[in-house]
């Protein structure tokens, strides 16, 4: 195992594109969050608004790059046949698998962390000036405070799990555009199609579609469909059984 994690962190930090995508979806996350505080603009004491949530909503774009980056991290090797010379090397493939997903965990780990850091702090800096402040009822957003602080972890944690959910998602269809367009229709198509109907279906759809029952734990102010650390079981549920049909066709398919 030790020798696959070294093998799959040399191929990662040695392919260029993989550490621009990471480094893009920490900009791209913090300058959609910028983008949105810009924007946001809050006249009169509501008590609906939700500060933390507001300041990651960068997330919604940043998670896209994410995938992307997992899915990169095997479908390459799909589409160049080197699977064969990594399954030579690593002829136990579950091992393989476990390995890329560590290294893929770690990463999105990294990323995320400064990605949500990089947006606390925008918001922090910028909110107060839409009307997100003591002054309208809202706290200023710090990591001292709870909720934020299970908001920020709650984020991270989901963001590595998009990750894995894409890498899953990759070694089932071991093609580079089938695979993102698969991991892009199972993150945003659910919360699109929930508007066409009416509670209490919507809610449910809600409930069950990855990404909104994810997001769930962003929430600081007001309720969601679904509880913050249930939602993340629901995406945690949804990632662990891609991966294991990833498993079980890595094991019975030929390379």
């Amino acid at each position: 195992m030790i020798a696959a994690l070294r093998a799959e962190w040399t191929k990662t930090r040695t392919t260029g594109g993989c550490a621009w995508l990471l480094a893009g979806a920490v900009a791209v996350t913090i300058a959609l969050s910028a983008g949105i505080a810009a924007a946001t603009h809050v006249s009169a004491r509501s008590g609906q608004e939700d500060p933390t949530k507001v300041a990651l909503g960068g997330i919604y774009l940043g998670q896209a790059v994410v995938a992307v980056f997992a899915v990169l991290t095997i479908s390459e090797e799909y589409g160049t046949g080197m699977i064969r010379v990594s399954l030579a090397a690593v002829p136990r493939r579950l091992v393989l698998l476990a390995a890329k997903a560590a290294i893929t965990t770690a990463l999105a780990l990294a990323a995320g962390v400064l990605a949500v850091t990089g947006c606390l702090l925008v918001g922090r800096l910028m909110l107060p000036g839409a009307g997100l402040d003591p002054a309208h009822g809202h706290p200023l957003i710090s990591l001292g405070d709870g909720p934020t602080l299970r908001a920020a972890t709650g984020t991270v944690c989901y963001l590595v799990l998009i990750g894995l959910l894409a890498l899953g998602v990759a070694t089932v269809v071991r093609d580079t555009a089938p695979a993102i367009a698969v991991v892009m229709g199972v993150l945003y198509l659910p919360p699109l199609l929930a508007q066409a109907f009416a509670d209490p279906l919507r809610r449910h759809i809600e409930q069950i579609a990855p990404m909104t029952a994810g997001l769930a734990v962003q929430a600081t102010a007001h309720s969601e469909p679904i509880g913050p650390w249930a939602g993340l079981g629901v995406l945690t549920a949804w990632a662990a059984t891609s991966l294991l049909l990833a498993a079980l066709l890595l094991r019975r398919r030929d390379a």
